[in-house]
């Protein structure tokens, strides 16, 4: 069963500052994300000392919190690798 996926203002924002490749790159894994949030070819990973998750696309990096209860993903950043972060 699929997830609601929720994007951010913040991340709604970068992704659609991105070039047309990167951000159906981008979109499609969220895309993927919303569908399967445990599918291991995604390799999601928790972020240590916060309760959010990690997705990778390339270089860029969505930060994103998961409800399960409510089958929920909320898309928080989108940034890249080295300010994802912060």
């Amino acid at each position: 069963m699929s997830y609601t996926v929720l994007i951010k203002r913040q991340a709604k924002r970068k992704l659609e500052s991105l070039p047309a490749p990167e951000r159906a790159r981008i979109a499609q894994k969220i895309h993927q994300l919303g569908l399967d949030p445990d599918d291991p070819a995604l390799n999601v990973q928790p972020l240590v000392g916060e309760h959010y998750f990690r997705l990778r696309v390339g270089t860029w990096r969505v930060i994103f919190d998961r409800q399960d209860e409510l089958r929920v993903v909320s898309i928080e950043r989108i940034k890249p690798r080295g300010d994802a972060y912060k």
